[in-house]
């Protein structure tokens, strides 16, 4: 830190916030696209796709799942309910806790995921990877350390309300 904390953003500072927000949202963008007219997934789809993928049994409990990819509940369930009617998931009575319910992969969204990520990859390394040098790549990934930590100690500080 440079001693400006509460200070607002230098012209300079609110160029490069800019620079990089716009960038992130071309790059989200372009991705999105891609992974749409490559496989009809949207990238939610897809990371919800990915963290059952990555789950043990391919199951998860809905909150459980909100936690991984970051979204909240509601959201989740109302996109959940878009991926069932499509047979990429499917809801069930959790075996541990008859009182909650678990998303669970099915084998179609397990064969979606897959036709998905060689395309998908191919793009984050066209994309994203392939422009930056392995100095910018570690520098990216410093960034965004930074500013995920960053955020969890704001996180951290703000009281719970879930009383």
């Amino acid at each position: 830190m440079d001693g400006r904390r509460g200070a607002l953003p230098t012209t300079q500072e609110l160029r490069i916030w800019r620079d990089f927000i716009e960038t992130t949202e071309a790059l989200r963008s372009e991705l999105a696209s891609r992974l749409h007219g490559e496989s009809a997934l949207s990238p939610g789809d897809y990371a919800v796709l990915l963290a059952l993928c990555e789950a043990e049994g391919r199951r998860l409990r809905p909150s459980r799942l909100a936690a991984c990819i970051g979204w909240q509940r509601s959201r989740l369930s109302h996109h959940l309910g878009r991926m069932e009617r499509r047979g990429l998931v499917r809801r069930e009575e959790c075996a541990a806790d008859s009182r909650g319910a678990e998303v669970v992969l099915t084998d179609e969204g397990a064969d979606a995921f897959r036709r998905a990520s060689l395309p998908h990859l191919r793009a984050v390394r066209e994309l994203f990877v392939g422009p930056l040098s392995a100095a910018q790549l570690t520098a990216a990934d410093e960034l965004a350390s930074a500013l995920r930590a960053g955020l969890e100690t704001l996180r951290a500080d703000l009281p719970d309300d879930r009383g």
